[in-house]
Formats: C-alpha cells, structure tokens, sequence
C-alpha cells in the first residue's frame, strides 16, 4: 500500500511541477495524444442476493477482471443475480473504496437493471459497464468495490 502511495505523491508532484512550467514560460502547447491503458480488478459483495458468473449459478462471482482499458473505452461484463431471501426482493447497486480517490472522477460504473422485482431463487442477467473518460490522466492501476443489495 505504501508504494502506491509513494507513486500517486510522485504523480501528483511532477503534475504540479509541470503545470508551474508551463504557466511560468507563459506559451501555450498542444496536447499529445498517447495511447494509455488502465487495470483493474473489482470486488464484489452482495446483500441477500447472489452473484454468479453462469445462468445456472453454480460459480459465485467475487470479483470483476476490467483487463486493461483504453481512455475514452468502455467494458461490459455479464453476471447473474439470484434473489437468495426469502421475499420478493428490488436490487440496487452502489461502488466504494475507490483507489485512487481520484479514479472516481474519470470512471463510471453503471449496470443494465431495468428495477424489476425477483422472487425467491429468481435470476436476472445483468451486464455491468465500465467507462473510462478519454481525459482520464496519472492513473494506470485502480481498484473499487461494488456493492449489491437484494431489498425487500
């Protein structure tokens, strides 16, 4: 944890250094677009509900490999939910523990869920989608926990 502390503070440096130099020699540059790629592998917790990777939820789903993801891309990945309570039961679906912090702010974490009620052992195929902002910067590794609750 300690290194990539050490890396994001050595980031953000060298971003305030360059920013310096640039206001300070008062010219304008353009911007050179360079291919750039972000990993990540998200985990996964659910509430009254379970999560599988199989229609036939027999392999439970801990945690989402993205693989590596170009800026301004985007990344489906296909799960299937089952109501594991006892009553009809509404999903929602949160992410937390972003790291970096600031990975938040150029990453969008959004599902295909249409609100649909399930009843007890019912499953529902849900594609969640990763998007990555085209101006996403300094951030080459990332992590976040996603969060899924089954509601009666």
């Amino acid at each position: 944890m300690k290194t990539k502390e050490f890396v994001v503070a050595v980031t953000v440096l060298t971003l305030v250094a360059y920013t310096l130099t640039l206001s300070l020699a008062g010219e304008v540059f353009s911007a050179v677009q360079t291919s750039k790629k972000v990993s990540n592998s998200g985990t996964i917790t659910a509430v009254g509900v379970g999560v599988y990777s199989d229609s036939g939820c027999t392999n439970p789903l801990s945690s989402i490999d993205w693989g590596m993801l170009e800026p301004g891309s985007s990344n489906d990945e296909t799960c299937y939910i089952r109501n594991e309570g006892n009553s009809v039961s509404t999903l929602s679906m949160s992410t937390s523990n972003w790291n970096p912090s600031t990975a938040s702010n150029y990453m969008t974490l959004s599902w295909d869920y249409g609100g649909q009620t399930l009843n007890p052992d019912e499953v529902v195929q849900v594609k969640f989608t990763l998007s990555v902002s085209a101006s996403i910067d300094g951030i080459t590794s990332f992590s976040f926990d996603i969060t899924i609750v089954g509601t009666s």
